[in-house]
């Protein structure tokens, strides 16, 4: 009876066991849950301790997020801090400019405070540019040894990146830094600077959006694993925090494993 104990325990204590597996009929049923998530851990997080931490990633995410918030009845942003999980070292006019996006999208439609977005130097050479938003996130976040946000929303690519993390790259190493500069990323533009695993890790909630039927098979490798090193979105396993996959049909079309599923109207 007690290996059997044992057993359970360590199932149960697993971190796979804190994983939330969500999909949905199509992106247009999970964005409006995705914004209600945003809005909801916000609310709490004011409660808790006066102001909400977000870190955004680029690419479909920004469209996304961008539309459902602006769609919402009362948005509020007065007292959001906004970080990015990477960013691209181009002008903020620039179209590969993931703060430039958000900037046109969002945040010239809404009441976030200036204060509150924590912003990269694109002028500075690459190393400067990461010991720079490095020095902003432990202004934003005093007393951390990582900053710990209260929400990540992480996008995922068709090699299973995240953040700018790549497969078999060595940041995947990285163990110390808070922000690691790239200069070498396989996908353009190649100068980039990115949050570590560390940083990742540290968060309080972490939320994927994945969609679209191009995404299933790499979906599948990093949900139900694969032959060789975990890739990159499968390495973020927060150390005491949540971990939430919103995906659509299409994206989830390969997957075995015990999934929610749930439409527009619910709640996370």
């Amino acid at each position: 009876m007690l290996p059997l104990l044992l057993t359970l325990f360590r199932l149960d204590c697993s971190p796979m066991a804190g994983r939330r597996v969500v999909v949905f009929p199509s992106s247009a049923e999970l964005g409006p849950v995705l914004a209600q998530l945003v809005t909801s851990r916000a609310e709490k997080a004011i409660v808790a301790h006066g102001r909400f931490t977000l870190g955004l990633s680029g690419g479909s995410l920004a469209s996304m997020l961008s539309k459902e918030l602006l769609a919402l009845p009362v948005l509020d942003c007065s007292k959001w801090v906004v970080g990015f999980c990477d960013e691209r070292l181009v002008a903020f006019d620039d179209p590969e400019s993931t703060y430039g996006l958000y900037k046109s999208q969002l945040f010239s439609k809404v009441n976030i405070p200036d204060s509150g977005i924590l912003t990269i130097e694109p002028g500075l050479p690459v190393n400067e540019c990461a010991e720079d938003y490095t020095h902003k996130l432990k202004e934003a976040f005093p007393g951390d040894d990582f900053p710990v946000f209260d929400l990540l929303l992480l996008g995922m690519g068709p090699d299973g990146h995240t953040c700018s993390l790549f497969p078999d790259h060595p940041l995947l190493e990285e163990t110390e830094k808070i922000v690691a500069p790239i200069s070498d990323s396989p996908k353009p533009p190649p100068q980039r600077v990115t949050m570590t695993f560390p940083v990742v890790n540290s968060a309080h909630c972490v939320a994927f959006v994945s969609t679209g039927g191009s995404k299933a098979p790499i979906l599948k490798e990093v949900l139900e694993g694969r032959q060789g090193p975990a890739l990159p979105a499968a390495r973020v396993v927060p150390t005491s925090g949540e971990l939430l996959w919103l995906v659509d049909n299409p994206a989830a079309a390969s997957l075995t494993i015990q999934v929610e599923r749930l439409g527009s109207g619910a709640k996370l």
